[in-house]
């Protein structure tokens, strides 16, 4: 999840510079004003909102009442990122050839749909395993595309100047729906039940996509309608831009090393908590929340942090602060040791987040404007395909040694995000520029 110094927003720590309404960027392409970002933040803002809800809501359903096992549990995790495996790569050729705005309205309502049919088929008594981890299929080709497509989008309704505060601010608004979302989603599913908590999900990728095709039509650069290169040579371009490159290359397999981990907790979280420390629904739901809450803290800290120490020393403490509260999920006990559950949360995701604004905002600034899809479909590609590697060894982990073990296997396993860093040229770095 910079080079240029970074200013604060309200709500997050950064204040936004003023936007040229219509503004023409260099390559000849309108940023839309004011208005459009504004449309295209309310979209992802309802959108994550509604996946935070599912986030907790769908494996609630798994183990509460499917009595999934933590394997099952980390299938249907695995089923959510395993497409990053699949069509990862191909996805950042197809945005380019896609008209970029339809193609995100497109991939929101096929995901409204998906979710939607969960509470369906619960209404109608035949909701079962092989459903959920279905929908996280659909869900999960459809969110690759959406979000290969979604870092390309900013872009171009927001001019290169912005960038990072405008990264600021939506990392702060993603923190803002990590905390609320888990929240609610625990108190739906402990008041309406899982499945019907889950409408909510689909509503927003229905309100997301009405938002999204409201915006002014962007066009790719010219470079990217015109370039016939075949799909795999344009892969490989991608491919070979990211790993040639002495910033990007280890700043992506720091985020590898990252997400390996955050899958792990994906599956482990919701066993851990209820059936490790019995923990009911409303309360499994405040704790993950807690997550966004760091998020949040770490999102509102990035651009003093930036401004303060470097972009390169930003990267290397967060990755830093990130293992070290890791550590202490294992360590939570019932009752009030489950505050040591949620510290630990809070800092895990308080010191990704630094990270993650940093490089992201570095690889849009820095890759050439008809290389940015396929870069950010090679960077997911690789990072975010750790995920379900990660998801489906904590599963198999926790059904041979019992959940805690698990997470203190994965836990100590962070770190290896700061040894990466530690080993690349970031060390040496106050910036990465």
């Amino acid at each position: 999840m910079t080079a240029e110094p970074v200013e604060t927003v309200d709500g997050a720590g950064v204040q936004a510079p003023a936007e040229t309404v219509d503004a023409v960027r260099p390559d000849g392409r309108r940023n839309g004003g004011a208005g459009a970002f504004w449309r295209y933040w309310t979209a992802s803002t309802v959108s994550r909102l509604g996946d935070q809800v599912t986030a907790v809501a769908l494996p609630l359903i798994a183990v509460v009442t499917l009595h999934a096992t933590a394997l099952q549990v980390g299938l249907i995790t695995g089923a959510a990122y395993v497409a990053w495996l699949l069509v990862g790569l191909p996805a950042g050729v197809l945005v380019r050839r896609l008209p970029l705005r339809g193609t995100q309205v497109a991939m929101d309502l096929l995901r409204g749909v998906a979710v939607a049919s969960v509470p369906l088929a619960a209404a109608l008594g035949v909701l079962g395993l092989p459903q959920l981890v279905a929908v996280a299929l659909v869900v999960g080709f459809a969110s690759v595309v959406f979000d290969v497509g979604n870092s390309t989008f900013l872009p171009t309704v927001v001019p290169k100047e912005q960038l990072t505060a405008r990264n600021s601010l939506l990392s702060g608004s993603v923190a803002a729906t990590d905390l609320a979302g888990p929240s609610l989603g625990g108190v739906l599913v402990q008041l309406v039940g899982g499945a019907a908590s889950m409408l909510l999900d689909s509503v927003s990728y229905l309100a997301s996509a009405a938002l999204l095709g409201s915006l002014p039509r962007t066009g790719q650069p010219a470079a990217e309608r015109t370039d016939g290169a075949g799909m795999r040579e344009q892969i490989r371009e991608g491919w070979r831009f990211v790993i040639r490159h002495p910033v990007i290359k280890p700043c992506v397999a720091d985020a590898t090393a990252v997400n390996f981990v955050c899958g792990a907790l994906m599956t482990l979280t919701p066993v851990f908590l209820v059936r490790t420390l019995d923990a009911p629904a409303a309360a499994v739901g405040a704790l993950m929340a807690t997550g966004g809450l760091g998020s949040l803290l770490g999102a509102a800290a990035t651009p003093r942090l930036v401004a303060r120490i470097g972009t390169g020393r930003a990267v290397w403490w967060g990755a830093v602060v990130a293992t070290a509260f890791a550590l202490l999920l294992p360590l939570a006990g019932s009752g009030w040791g489950t505050l040591v559950f949620a510290l630990g949360n809070a800092g895990f995701s308080a010191g990704v987040v630094v990270t993650s604004i940093v490089t992201r905002t570095h690889r849009q600034t820095r890759t050439p404007p008809e290389l940015l899809s396929r870069v950010m479909a090679t960077v997911r590609f690789v990072s975010w395909g750790a995920i379900p590697v990660g998801a489906l060894a904590a599963g198999a982990a926790a059904a041979a040694w019992g959940p805690r073990t698990a997470l203190l296997l994965f836990a100590v396993s962070s770190v290896a995000s700061p040894a990466v860093l530690l080993a690349s040229p970031i060390r040496r770095m106050r910036d990465l520029a």
